[in-house]
């Protein structure tokens, strides 16, 4: 049997041990969960750089005792130069670039986030940086061991990377794919870090290291400049919510799939399912994604151009008509566009009951691949997910972009307090109802409820298939089951990426914290 980690001190989850370590030491050090999430987020940034990293964005929910949950959204606007005009200047008229200089058209703002978070700390209380940042900096000057999955990815992915300017230099050591437990040293950001350790967060978005980086960009002819660093900020949001029977959800607002994970839970609590792992678990999850995705996928986009608030898609009235709709027994058709996207969650808590779920992402896979020879950092292709056709995510300067990126948190009815969530991209809000309706709703251990084979409608990670794939641990009896219902089914390797690498931690009203990481990560859950 498999059981999640316990303790009263403090408790963090990360797809990195080096990450979960990191945290833990500033927890150690009389942190607070926010503190210690900072340590983590710049620790992962180095050690899982396939995955996330300082050039791209970051989202937060963080619950304190007594208190409304608080959200941050750290989402980079788009240049100000980034309009389908600019583009068409440039030869580009039907589809973003995903790779290279005009792939990075909109700010990297995840470090905004970092300082936004910090301010909710107590500024007596607050550790200084340089003990937040001082792993992050000794992984990058002294050198980590680079990863299965970081090796296996960067093969992957090589052939759209290789050429990126900047990218090998930084990430193909003697021109080739780091084998797994190779050294890998990062010194162009370690002085990167060091510096922002030493003249704050607010360094990296104005002076030298905004400065090298609106060069680079300008010179591989991204839209991005010095002007729309400066501008870069982050802010601090009422997240969406819901109610369940189970208790009070919580995610991420637009132009994040937030209230797509939102309204899954919700709609899937309405089927009224009492038997786990069972015909009517995995498919009324699959139909409830696919009546959330078909919302989504017609209207979510920047808040301040779409027609309705993602909040008002959660009211009764809505989700009832949209329940309705679900067949219990039958598979809906489903071809429709699916959204990529590849990043890192982690999940913290301290002894004085706050906990904070995280997300921090590049996109793809090291995002446009562009890298900055000065400072070692690369930036993200969000960018990539505007479109150039008229409609709520249509490119616009200062406009966000849609984002798969959603940090959930639950109030259950009986005081706990759970943060879940995993990168995927596509796959997040569907790996969070796994995740939560196994321990929730069907009383899984909380490792096990992340640990147990999942499901993936549609693609993630380049894969071009819109099947729904199945790890191949289920049960063949609900495999077949789910066939003959018209699901067009994929088994897929057991412990598969495709599957997300999730994680979870828990507060008890009695102050007792749990933690569970994913198996099909390079991870930790620690509470200690």
């Amino acid at each position: 049997m498999l059981h999640s980690a316990l303790g009263y001190k403090g408790a963090m989850s990360a797809p990195h041990r080096a990450a979960a370590l990191a945290g833990r030491e500033v927890l150690e050090a009389g942190g607070t969960a926010i503190e210690a999430m900072v340590a983590a987020a710049a620790n992962i940034a180095v050690t899982y750089p396939h995955m996330n990293g300082i050039g791209g964005d970051g989202f937060w929910v963080i619950h304190r005792p007594g208190e409304a949950p608080v959200g941050i959204s750290a989402c980079g606007q788009a240049a100000a130069l980034a309009t389908p005009e600019w583009y068409a200047a440039q030869g580009i008229t039907d589809a973003l670039p995903t790779r290279g200089g005009m792939a990075a058209l909109t700010a990297p703002c995840t470090i905004r986030g970092w300082g936004k978070a910090l301010s909710l700390v107590p500024e007596e209380r607050r550790l200084p940086l340089s003990k937040l940042l001082a792993s992050a900096i000794d992984y990058a000057e002294n050198g980590m061991a680079v990863t299965g999955n970081q090796s296996r990815t960067t093969a992957d992915k090589l052939d759209g990377l290789k050429d990126v300017p900047g990218f090998a230099g930084h990430f193909l050591p003697d021109g080739n794919v780091p084998e797994p437990g190779q050294l890998l040293r990062q010194p162009a950001l370690a002085k990167t870090l060091k510096t922002l350790a030493e003249t704050g967060l607010d360094s990296f978005y104005s002076g030298p290291i905004a400065e090298a980086h609106a060069k680079t960009l300008e010179e591989v002819g991204s839209p991005l400049r010095l002007a729309d660093f400066v501008a870069c900020e982050a802010e601090i949001v009422t997240p969406l919510t819901v109610e369940t029977s189970h208790g009070k959800l919580y995610n991420m607002i637009a132009p994040t799939q937030g209230v797509a994970s939102l309204m899954i839970l919700a709609l899937f609590d309405r089927l009224g399912v009492t038997e786990g792992e069972s015909f009517a678990h995995i498919h009324g999850l699959v139909e409830s994604t696919k009546q959330a995705f078909i919302k989504r996928n017609a209207e979510l986009g920047d808040p301040r151009t779409m027609e309705t608030p993602a909040q008002s898609w959660l009211e009764d009235e809505r989700l009832d008509a949209m329940a309705a709709k679900i067949d219990r027994e039958t598979a809906l058709e489903w071809p429709y566009e699916p959204k990529d996207g590849d990043t890192i969650w982690m999940g913290a808590a301290d002894a004085d009951g706050t906990v904070v779920s995280f997300i921090q992402s590049v996109y793809w896979e090291f995002g446009s691949g562009v890298t900055c020879p000065e400072t070692g950092v690369y930036f993200q292709n969000r960018g990539a997910g505007f479109s150039l056709a008229e409609g709520p995510n249509q490119l616009a300067p200062g406009k966000r972009p849609f984002h798969t990126l959603n940090p959930a948190l639950a109030e259950l009815n009986d005081g706990r307090v759970l943060a879940y969530g995993t990168m995927g991209g596509e796959g997040q809000p569907q790996t969070q109802s796994a995740v939560f309706s196994r321990y929730v709703q069907f009383g899984m251990d909380l490792q096990e409820a992340v640990t147990a084979p999942r499901w993936l409608l549609g693609r993630t990670w380049g894969d071009e298939a819109t099947s729904l794939k199945l790890e191949d641990r289920f049960d063949p009896a609900l495999v077949a089951s789910l066939k003959a219902a018209g699901h067009d089914v994929e088994l897929i390797p057991p412990f598969s990426d495709l599957a997300g690498h999730a994680g979870a931690v828990l507060r008890h009203p009695n102050g007792l914290l749990e933690a569970a990481s994913d198996p099909r990560a390079d991870g930790a859950a620690l509470s200690y």
